[in-house]
């Protein structure tokens, strides 16, 4: 599982919250990813573009 911080203030999080990469999908070209903040309690839906832009990888946690 990889372990993402935000960038900036996003959807209502505030900057530094870190989520966890839940899930990844791909259909004709379009990515879409999925995840959830630490606490497991909420969970935000976005594209590659929104993750490049808004997220950084900080980590991979078995």
């Amino acid at each position: 599982m990889k372990l993402y911080t935000l960038k900036r203030q996003f959807n209502g999080h505030k900057k530094g919250t870190q989520f966890y990469l839940i899930a990844e999908s791909e259909f004709i070209g379009v990515k879409e990813f999925v995840l959830r903040t630490d606490d497991l309690k909420n969970r935000i839906l976005i594209n590659e573009k929104e993750l490049l832009k808004n997220f950084t990888y900080t980590k991979e946690i078995f």
